[in-house]
C-alpha cells in the first residue's frame, strides 16, 4: 500500500518511493535529504492542518502539509 507522506500518523514510519514535485521543490526537498528509498518518520501534525514534523535519520524537518502530499511514500509496519 502507498499513501502520500501528509497521510501517516504521528510515529508512523515510512519508505520514500516518489516525489512529485516540480523541479524548484524537487532540489529543496532532495537537499534536506528527502531520496528515494529513504526511510522518514512522522513526528507529529500541526493542529488546524498545520505543518508536519518528520525525521529523517537524525534531522529533523517541518514540512508544509501540502509538499508533504507531494512525497509518495510506502508505510513500514
Amino acid at each position: 500500500m502507498q499513501c502520500d507522506l501528509s497521510l501517516l500518523q504521528d510515529g508512523d514510519t515510512a519508505s520514500i518511493l516518489e516525489i512529485e514535485a516540480d523541479e524548484a521543490l524537487f532540489h529543496r526537498l532532495h537537499a534536506l535529504g528527502f531520496r528515494l528509498g529513504r526511510q522518514v518518520k512522522v513526528l507529529r501534525h500541526g493542529i488546524f492542518q498545520g505543518p508536519i514534523q518528520v525525521a529523517i535519520g537524525t534531522t529533523q524537518i517541518i514540512l508544509r502539509r501540502c509538499d508533504a502530499a507531494r512525497i509518495i511514500v510506502k508505510p513500514i509496519a
